[in-house]
């Protein structure tokens, strides 16, 4: 199999994870259209991208071989996503009527591009856990390419591009199925947008101060232990 199919499968598998920037990136979609959720979307690819770069030139020696141990990495990422879901969370929806009535009908009118592309980069560099993919990719295939080899460039290249891909074509059939959705199903779609994104958080934070892995150790032995 070559290089880049490689890469497209890994991106791929890649695409269905649930992470703070997928649920925003819905969101984003059904509520602000297309173009918007384009944005954020670039926004996420330009930290993926950033991401990859710096693990590859040796992002480790500052994050540590996972990031998610990183505590003042998490730490940070945890209050940047409990910031998002709280403003995620509160944000008002614009009735249609209250559109229609407004003076310069612009009550609802998306932010502009960088808005989105600042939002999308910064959602998705403030989880540990992509970083901790990138990180691992790298390793991964550095030690099946070799150093410097054509190939990474190529199977990173599939990879990226899947991604890239796959989250605009999540925000076209988004911004398709947005005229069956009211506006009371847009405001419980901010809140539970806001609760899983201020749950990452929290999660991050929690997480590095208890090593809550370790604690449910026991329970996943439990359940997986037959009659």
């Amino acid at each position: 199999m070559s290089p880049f199919l490689q890469g497209v499968l890994v991106g791929l598998t890649f695409a269905v994870l649930l992470g703070p920037a997928f649920f925003s990136l819905i969101q984003t979609s059904i509520q602000r259209g297309f173009r918007s959720g384009f944005f954020l979307a670039l926004g996420i690819f330009i930290s993926d991208f950033s991401a990859l770069l710096l693990a590859y030139f040796g992002a480790t020696q500052f994050l540590g071989n996972d990031p998610r141990e990183n505590f003042l990495f998490s730490i940070i990422g945890g209050i940047i996503l409990i910031i998002f879901g709280t403003f995620t969370f509160i944000r008002k929806i614009a009735t249609q009527q209250e559109i229609n009535g407004s003076p310069d009908n612009n009550t609802n009118k998306p932010s502009k591009p960088y808005v989105y592309i600042i939002k999308g980069f910064l959602l998705n560099a403030a989880n540990p856990g992509m970083w901790f993919i990138w990180v691992t990719v790298v390793v991964s295939i550095s030690a099946n390419y070799g150093v410097n080899n054509r190939s990474i460039y190529i199977f990173l290249a599939g990879v990226l591009g899947t991604i890239f891909a796959t989250d605009i074509f999540k925000c076209f059939i988004s911004n398709q199925i947005k005229h069956l959705i009211n506006d009371k199903v847009l405001t419980w779609m901010n809140r539970l947008v806001g609760v899983v994104l201020i749950g990452f958080g929290t999660y991050l934070i929690i997480n590095v101060l208890v090593d809550l892995e370790s604690m449910l150790a026991p329970y996943r032995e439990f359940f997986n232990t037959g009659p």
